[in-house]
């Protein structure tokens, strides 16, 4: 089941000719039309389902710093700073709270872990602190379990998927970009080794750059233009709970986490937990995944299942370039994995036994873009003037999206780049860099 997300309407007619076309309206295409549009660029935003209807709704909304990927720190420090500049901006609530995020462990190795992160928080001056017992015993009640320490970290917070993409897509309209849903984008149009345009469902739109925040479908979208990007999907499972007693805004624990909503309901999941379906994609480019895979092998679920044969990754995808495989496959809407579902409810209820029973408004599953190092492409194309790829964000890419966003419109208008774009070039997966696996 879809998580229920605010609709907006789409512009009627099709502009004949913008400055940027962004092809996809989760998060990151969303914030690209408004950070373009905001420089007074002319922008056309596509979708071929409607804004937020695959990952940016079925995420769990943190915003933070905390225990991101050193390489990742300049991009989540600017996109806290976008977060808190969207309401003002817009003049809408886009839902972003700085609640602070709240960790607690029965583990000591995990605890070790976060220790280890001091070093890159310093590097940053991120306000997080590491807690005793005692203290992750006052932030997160004990009752069965005895934690041995946890992690404040201050000023991390969330978002309301819900809201947050429709609502910086008003925006970006309110600036001059136009918006349109159901309007799948099938290909580039290239002249001279460069994009000159792109061709619609609906008709051709010309343009002088394309950024491609397609998500699970950006390897696919560039692949008939002789791009290769190492891409898979990843199948992860959250659930929602009902209006319930408040534990605390977003808890973190080994087995589950938990993220308050402004209704009093809580998004339920389990850190690092995910299905990983076999498919002809992830069999093409399984050498390059294969480091990943061994190191997070007792997290992830190996199944077979209908990414075989349906959406970004399947058979068809591989072997043919369809130009209507998108229109085919308006929403990725794939099934929750019950057993998971089961686990988390297991979980939070021997935490708490007073909660055992609480009810369950619905679940729902997602497909998570990753990269063979869990780290986003945000990268021109060498072979393809014009275009600019801002997808593989493994899982990180709601609360990165702004700053992604950002880069990749820098990147799409030959802009000096807020950030050093090197960590997130394409070409570090063909030119004999080393690949390092990131941080969860």
């Amino acid at each position: 089941m879809n998580p229920a997300i605010k609709r907006i309407a789409s512009d009627e007619k099709l502009p004949e000719a913008v400055d940027v076309v962004v092809v996809g309206g989760g998060i990151i295409g969303t914030c690209s039309a408004y950070v373009l549009a905001k420089r007074g660029l002319s922008v056309a935003l596509l979708e071929k389902g409607y804004l937020g209807c695959e990952q940016s709704s079925r995420t769990w909304g943190w915003c933070r710093k905390q225990n991101r990927d050193r390489r990742e720190m300049p991009l989540a420090m600017l996109s806290m700073d976008m977060w808190d500049a969207f309401a003002g901006e817009i003049g809408k609530d886009v839902g972003f709270r700085r609640t602070g995020l709240i960790y607690a462990t029965d583990n000591e190795k995990e605890l070790a872990g976060w220790a280890s992160w001091r070093s890159v928080a310093e590097e940053f001056n991120v306000d997080t602190h590491m807690l005793t017992a005692a203290q992750a015993a006052e932030f997160i009640p004990e009752n069965r379990r005895q934690w041995v320490g946890g992690l404040h970290s201050v000023a991390d917070g969330r978002g309301a998927p819900e809201i947050a993409v429709p609502t910086i897509a008003e925006g970006a309209r309110a600036l001059g970009a136009t918006i349109h849903q159901e309007c799948a984008a099938r290909g580039l149009d290239i002249a001279n080794g460069r994009v000159i345009g792109v061709e619609t469902e609906r008709g051709l739109i010309r343009c002088d750059a394309v950024v491609c925040a397609g998500g699970a479908w950006a390897s696919r979208f560039v692949k008939p233009h002789g791009v290769v990007f190492p891409q898979a999907s990843v199948r992860q499972t959250a659930m929602r709970t009902r209006p319930m007693e408040n534990l605390g805004e977003v808890l973190y624990c080994p087995d589950f986490a938990m993220t308050r909503r402004d209704d009093g309901s809580y998004t339920v999941a389990i850190s690092g937990r995910a299905t990983l379906e076999v498919t002809p994609q992830g069999i093409r480019y399984f050498r390059q995944f294969l480091p990943q895979f061994i190191q997070r092998l007792k997290a992830v679920q190996l199944t077979a299942g209908k990414s075989f044969f349906t959406g970004p990754d399947s058979l068809g995808s591989v072997m043919t370039n369809d130009p209507l495989i998108f229109e085919k496959n308006r929403v990725l809407d794939p099934d929750p994995n019950p057993r998971l579902m089961k686990e988390m409810v297991r979980n939070v209820s021997e935490t708490w036994p007073d909660l055992a029973g609480f009810e369950i408004d619905h679940a729902w599953g997602a497909f998570v873009d990753c990269t063979p190092d869990a780290i986003p492409v945000i990268s021109k194309v060498d072979k393809l003037g014009g275009l600019v790829i801002a997808a593989g964000s493994s899982g990180h890419g709601f609360g990165l999206g702004p700053g992604i966003a950002a880069l990749a419109g820098e990147l799409a208008t030959n802009e000096q780049p807020s950030v050093d774009a090197t960590p997130f070039r394409l070409q570090r997966f063909g030119d004999g860099s080393s690949i390092e696996v990131g941080a969860i």
